[in-house]
């Protein structure tokens, strides 16, 4: 029973001796708990549910909770063994002095009693006086009202409280399952244990070479299809295999060639460096592959997050060219009466209209085969299937604003909002054409040239008969029997793009939405400013969570970079006093410490960027799949964003670095 009541104490102390590798994991657990309880808390909050718009930024909350739940869960298991491993010895003292095995799990329950007291109402109040804040930020990135109350629920609270009880539930029963097991000589000496050779070293390394290999030619090949997101995480997944097997069975097959090379080998320098990293290189490149994988997602995540916040504008403006579009059906609404409507509104809000297109045009579905246009296969997201509409000469010079060509009979003008079409005759469904000109700009359809899935033809003909040619081979390859019916029942659009104040711009479009409802021959009506509002608030809401994972990454980085310098330097240290006692100057030590971790913190680095360049081909799939086509900005995002890494990378590199030496040159 006294065993019993000291036990809390000697817990605490543990903790508080041990400070050098508990506080940054208290740190970080308080940091996950704060996380995880603002996600909680905004998707619990009745407000965000009654927000316009908010649909989206919901949506992406929820999904981004429980990827964040997966990734916290992962994490702090990992930390947690880093901890474990460097408190085996004390544990192992503690049994010889006469602590049984179940006194010291007793002991380990009051600390994970402790921790998790401390990261729980660190994290839960960090987020309830930041919370807040965040909140404002998320409505200000999806345009959403600010001028709002927000409420925390009881929910937010279980269900951080429960989430992070089972983490810690998790990490106990791993420290006493690791404690249960190992006899008390062990845990003496666990700290320090060296790490047995990987079996088929060189099949591993084999393995992690194809995988790699593997993952790096779905990302550079991958194509914007139905199958874009799939082929996203097999390429993670297989990037993440190749990069731990290359680690653990790579690194040591490539040190044991090095060995052999006996003029490389035996150098006073290389010497020390190699053999002290070819011994311990499997337990090192655990964390190595570690570092290398959560830099990698921190270069990336920032690229994203900041390409899409540069790029939204262009995005929106991308997918809803007008800000209000009439379509009308089975009858027309002369030109004449659509400007006499936008005259009177235009001076009753105070509006500008700088652009009003009228033209008709039906959408027909195509496949394209070289400079031929076929019936589309059955798979809508083949990238080789288009929408294709035909305009006359005169509808074309209305929309453009410049006079066409004069075109023949047999002549057309050709556009594709994508890739240019590059050929000089066309096939249109058995008609041949002559391509007189391709047009590198069509406004409602803006260029986009890495736009190869749902980009779009545009046709230019002679005349009304052309056209009316045109659409009916098509419907004869279609099976279409009533081809002139068909042709008469192609829309009308009356396209404007306004200039003023928002509250202006709503008013007019309500009332140009009234009028164009009260028309018997009205179809459709579409208001791009609320379009536009709508991919706001969702791209808002993948900004949100970009930033909060980027931070989030960042911090998981930091710990294990910490955590892995701290692992070096206590298995250093007993080495470096026999190298000094052996004859080797402070100097001599000094530049083999240097170099042995400079080389290990440099891979990690190093297979980041690499990762980083073989995946921006997939990203660059990933953001066109959005709409954000401007290649060069993701090309500026990534190399700005790549430096500054580099850059903090080696600041935190440096910094934690000051622990390794300290260590190393202490005296036991």
């Amino acid at each position: 029973m006294k065993k019993l009541r000291i036990l809390p104490s000697m817990a605490l102390k543990g903790i508080v001796g041990n400070g050098n590798v508990y506080y940054p994991y208290l740190a970080a657990g308080v940091f996950s708990v704060f996380t995880y309880f603002v996600f909680a808390s905004i998707l619990h909050n009745d407000l965000i549910k009654t927000l316009p718009k908010s649909a989206y930024a919901w949506m992406m909350l929820t999904m981004g909770k429980g990827l964040l739940a997966c990734i916290l869960l992962g994490f702090l298991i990992y930390a947690n063994s880093f901890l474990i491993k460097r408190r085996q010895r004390e544990f192992g003292l503690y049994n010889i002095l006469g602590l049984e095995k179940k006194h010291i799990g007793s002991m380990l329950f009051f600390e994970a009693v402790l921790v998790y007291g401390v990261v729980a109402a660190g994290g839960i109040i960090l987020g309830l006086v930041l919370a807040k804040l965040l909140f404002l930020v998320l409505l200000r990135m999806c345009s959403l009202p600010v001028e709002t109350q927000f409420v925390f629920h009881f929910k937010a609270f279980q269900e951080t409280l429960g989430f992070f009880a089972v983490v810690y539930l998790i990490n106990f029963a791993e420290n006493l399952w690791q404690m249960g097991k190992a006899k008390p000589v062990e845990l003496m000496s666990g700290s320090k244990k060296g790490e047995k050779e990987p079996k088929l070293l060189w099949v591993w390394a084999l393995l992690g070479l194809l995988a790699l290999g593997k993952g790096y030619h779905i990302s550079i090949t991958s194509q914007i299809d139905s199958m874009i997101f799939t082929s996203f995480f097999g390429a993670v997944f297989l990037v993440i295999v190749g990069t731990y097997l290359l680690f653990t069975s790579g690194s040591i097959a490539f040190l044991k060639l090095v060995k052999k090379q006996k003029g490389i080998y035996y150098r006073p320098k290389n010497f020390i460096t190699i053999s002290g990293m070819l011994y311990r290189m499997k337990k090192s490149a655990a964390s190595l592959s570690n570092i290398c994988i959560f830099s990698t997602m921190v270069i990336i995540t920032l690229v994203c997050t900041v390409s899409l916040y540069l790029g939204m504008d262009g995005i929106v403006h991308f997918t809803n060219p007008y800000d209000a579009m009439a379509v009308f059906r089975e009858g027309r609404v002369t030109k004449e009466e659509a400007v006499q409507e936008i005259g009177m509104l235009e001076e009753k809000y105070g509006i500008h209209v700088t652009r009003m297109d009228v033209y008709e045009k039906m959408d027909l579905s195509t496949r394209k085969d070289g400079n031929s246009f076929v019936v589309n296969g059955n798979n809508y997201f083949d990238e080789d299937n288009y929408v294709f509409y035909i305009l006359t000469q005169a509808e074309c010079a209305s929309i453009t604003g410049r006079e066409c060509v004069d075109l023949a009979e047999n002549e057309v003008l050709i556009y594709c909002s994508g890739q240019d079409f590059g050929y000089d005759t066309v096939d249109f469904f058995g008609r041949e054409l002559l391509v007189k000109e391709e047009m590198t700009d069509f406004f409602p359809e803006p260029k986009a040239y890495g736009n190869l899935f749902g980009s779009r033809y545009v046709m230019t003909v002679r005349d009304n008969k052309a056209k009316e040619d045109c659409i009916g081979a098509w419907c004869r390859a279609n099976g279409v029997e009533d081809v002139k019916g068909f042709i008469g029942s192609q829309s009308q659009y009356v396209g404007l793009v306004l200039e003023g104040a928002d509250k202006e711009k709503a008013g007019f479009i309500r009332d140009f939405s009234t009028w164009a409802q009260e028309r018997p021959e009205y179809s459709n009506f579409e208001n791009g400013v609320a379009l536009r509002e709508d991919d706001v608030s969702m791209y808002g809401g993948l900004l949100f969570i970009g930033m909060l994972f980027g931070l989030i990454f960042f911090m998981c980085l930091i710990l294990i970079m910490y955590y892995k310098q701290i692992t070096e330097g206590y298995e250093d240290r007993n080495s470096f006093e026999i190298m000094q006692k052996v004859g080797m100057s402070d100097k001599e030590i000094r530049g083999t410490v240097h170099r042995q971790i400079l080389m290990v913190f440099e891979l990690p680095l190093a297979g980041a960027l690499l990762h980083t360049l073989a995946g921006m081909f997939m990203v660059k799939g990933l953001m066109a799949a959005i709409s954000l086509f401007n290649v060069g900005l993701l090309i500026r995002c990534t190399a700005s964003v790549m430096a500054l890494f580099v850059a903090v990378y080696g600041i935190s590199y440096l910094v934690t670095a000051k622990t390794y030496y300290k260590i190393v040159r202490q005296s036991e």
